[in-house]
């Protein structure tokens, strides 16, 4: 920083020129390509989920017809009379009712199709189509014995896996289910398992797939695959953790996988069977991959305006700085008291009309140089005018640093508003020599000042004035609200992070005139205001110091002025004065 602080103002310029350049073409390619990213993998979330929401009524419309289905088989009069065997423990009528259950067998494949294949188990012997080759008898207490002793349950689901009940099948889901009432009666000892072909359902889980980049899974809520896409890239599922994410419901959610891959997940749950959960998964880098090329286009552009920005920088600074070097020269003799100096420029723009303000306030300095020398015997009204002479510089060169760059950017609207603003400022301010001036005077003064200062501190505040009509006209000491509120800006909104607000309110009570300057800036410490009520060598505020200082010089004890602060809720400051 101590070499940054030695350099150049030239050199600086440059500097911060080029480093403006790259920050903006960085920061506005980086947000492009982010915001881009974003967008698409947001979208691509929400086409998902629909697609996925579709796919899920599709399975859950599968899985209740087949339930219908099956329940219709045990409505049926051939199912009712094998029921009536069963109860009466009728083992001789076996093969009879096997041959009547065959029909019954075919249309209810008939009418679900992704029925392959159904086993009806009873204590008097079991049924199944007999041209699907079953196993042998004890091939049900093998696969499903253990499931039909749990309590209170009619119908259970179980995922992909080979079927024991008949050879050769391939892998199958299976339901399970009790039988409904028949004749008011319950058989505790009757189960009918329904198969379905994996491949099957599997054609229904990816028949609304877009791509092959989106793989579709389902999966018990335990991580377990019910159905896994035939030819697939993704084992997200056999991976510890993945099936915690998946909550109840349907949602979404970035995973990263063990190869450190983002992958983008949607599920939702089935209806039919709140345990199985639909997964959708894509890897984010296949959605972002058009974007590639996108982000070499933001690279180059970058470098080409880098390089522009370094040919460019000194011819730049030279340019901007000519009119203004010549002006500080001349600041420079002024300030070792030679006020005959004169700005002379052959250009006619914002700088020369800068310019020529500056010869105009060496005009006024002159004249308030011998209106003080005209004025040396009245010792208070000296005082006052040494005090209003001491103007915040820093405001002024804002200002003035302001229209440069304005009129450089191009913006000469907003360059002549703010010189005939400074005019008014320093017109109304200088109110020919005199002290006093009107209420009037003293709002157009500070109303110049802070559209001054919006011009230099864009977006930083707004203000109102609400002033009665019969105060318009009312004399008083010159430039009292400037600073109020010249400190609102400073210290109130330094911090801030919303749009401030000022309000500036007069009043008339009585015999005397009240001005408030309200903010809603940070606000100060108590201790702070106290501070700024000690003598004047002590006060560590000097707006508000010079502001008391004047108004003891004027109106001695008649005047207060007073202070109301809240720490993040903002600042009251009143001015109480007499009317003459």
């Amino acid at each position: 920083m101590s070499y940054f602080y030695q350099m150049s103002l030239k050199k600086r310029i440059q500097l911060i020129y080029i480093f403006l350049v790259v920050l903006c073409i960085s920061v506005t390619g980086i947000c492009s390509y982010l915001f881009a990213a974003r967008s698409i993998e947001r979208n691509a979330l929400q086409l998902k989920q629909s697609i996925l929401n579709k796919s899920v009524q599709v399975m859950d419309e599968h899985l209740r017809h087949i339930v219908v289905s099956s329940y219709s088989f045990m409505l049926s009069d051939t199912f009712s009379q094998v029921m009536q065997d069963v109860r009466n423990h009728n083992e001789t009528r076996y093969y009879q009712n096997l041959s009547l259950l065959q029909t019954t067998f075919a249309q209810l494949k008939l009418v679900e199709p992704l029925i392959d294949t159904a086993y009806l188990k009873t204590p008097i012997g079991n049924f199944f189509p007999t041209k699907d080759f079953p196993n042998q008898s004890t091939a049900f207490e093998q696969e499903y014995g253990e499931y039909v002793k749990q309590p209170g349950w009619n119908t259970m689901w179980f995922g992909s896996h080979p079927s024991q009940l008949f050879q050769s099948r391939g892998n199958v889901l299976s339901l399970l289910l009790k039988p409904i009432v028949v004749d008011n009666h319950t058989f505790s000892e009757v189960y009918m398992v329904v198969n379905m072909r994996e491949a099957a359902m599997r054609d229904i889980l990816n028949q609304d797939l877009m791509n092959n980049q989106v793989q579709l899974f389902l999966l018990h809520r335990n991580g377990d695959e019910i159905i896994r896409p035939g030819s697939g890239t993704f084992d997200l599922v056999t991976e510890p953790g993945f099936a915690q994410l998946l909550n109840s419901g349907s949602g979404d959610f970035t995973y990263t996988n063990v190869q450190g891959e983002d992958m983008l997940v949607n599920y939702s749950s089935l209806s039919m069977n709140e345990e199985w959960v639909m997964v959708s998964v894509q890897s984010k880098a296949d959605l972002l991959s058009p974007l590639k090329k996108i982000r070499w286009l933001v690279i180059l552009i970058m470098l080409f305006c880098i390089l522009l920005a370094l040919g460019l920088s000194d011819l730049l600074s030279s340019a901007l700085l000519k009119p203004l070097n010549k002006l500080r020269r001349l600041m420079v003799e002024v300030e070792y008291n030679d006020l005959d100096v004169r700005f002379r420029s052959k250009y006619d723009d914002e700088v020369s009309a800068v310019g020529h303000r500056f010869n105009r306030m060496l005009d006024q300095i002159q004249i308030l140089f011998e209106e003080v020398r005209a004025t040396e015997q009245d010792k208070r009204r000296l005082e006052v005018k040494a005090l209003q002479a001491q103007v915040d510089p820093h405001f002024l060169y804002n200002t003035l640093n302001t229209m440069f760059w304005k009129s450089e950017s191009g913006e000469k609207q907003d360059v002549s508003a703010m010189i005939v603003s400074l005019s008014l400022l320093f017109r109304l301010g200088l109110n020919d020599g005199k002290d006093i001036t009107t209420v009037e005077q003293e709002i157009k003064h500070v109303e110049q000042y802070m559209q001054l200062q919006q011009k230099c501190y864009e977006d930083l505040f707004e203000y109102r004035i609400e002033v009665h009509e019969s105060c318009r006209s009312i004399e008083i000491l010159k430039i009292l609200l400037q600073p109020l509120v010249e400190n609102a800006i400073l210290h109130g909104f330094n911090d801030k992070e919303d749009v401030g607000f000022i309000l500036i309110r007069i009043e008339c009570h009585e015999h005397t005139l009240r001005l408030e300057v309200a903010d809603n800036g940070c606000g100060m410490d108590m201790a702070k205001i106290h501070a700024e009520e000690l003598p004047a060598g002590e006060r560590k505020g000097y707006a508000i110091s010079n502001l008391v200082d004047r108004l003891n010089l004027q109106y001695g004890e008649q005047a207060s002025l007073g202070f109301q602060s809240e720490i993040n809720v903002g600042t009251t400051v009143v001015i109480t004065i007499p009317i003459s």
